[in-house]
């Protein structure tokens, strides 16, 4: 999967996530992240990960709950999506779903060990789609989206929290 999406095959909002994604292949930007986040994360501690940046932003945990979640939707929508969904997928209230979740509840390993297997789970879905099935077009929240924008939306999304990560949660 090395075409990358083209603007009419997602929101606008979700450009400065492809944007993110570097030229070539997205399975391996995706299989390449799950050893750079899996490293970064593992490399902190309990505490890290209670740390929030400032008051009223995410701990490090929810940060990553919140990646977990978000790739969990974006692998239902692509596969939705892919096998010919017609109907609209709902969006979601990421803050909602974090309030929700209680992650400060669970270690940080924890925490890092489902995102990556959330991660190998959306490898094994795009190794099963046909290029037909990756160029289909459905509609979530609202926008009309193809499947293979949702791979590289889920890479660019990864990108992007790890980039916060790095520039606010490590000290």
């Amino acid at each position: 999967m090395t075409e990358r999406p083209r603007s009419d095959e997602y929101a606008e909002d979700f450009e400065s996530y492809i944007q993110l994604v570097p030229e070539g292949d997205v399975l391996e930007t995706l299989k390449q992240q799950i050893k750079e986040t899996a490293s970064l994360l593992n490399s902190l501690s309990e505490e890290d990960g209670e740390y929030r940046y400032a008051p009223n932003k995410w701990s490090l945990k929810e940060v990553i709950g919140h990646m977990a979640d978000t790739e969990w939707i974006m692998n239902y929508r692509m596969l939705s999506i892919a096998r010919g969904e017609t109907a609209t997928l709902p969006g979601y209230d990421d803050e909602e779903y974090v309030k929700a979740a209680a992650f400060n509840a669970h270690s940080l390993t924890d925490l890092t060990q489902h995102y990556t297997s959330i991660r190998q789970a959306t490898l094994s879905l795009l190794n099963t789609l046909s290029d037909e099935a990756l160029k289909r077009r459905g509609a979530a929240n609202n926008e009309e989206v193809t499947a293979r924008a949702l791979a590289f939306i889920i890479a660019g999304h990864e990108l992007h929290h790890r980039n916060i990560i790095k520039e606010r949660y490590l000290k």
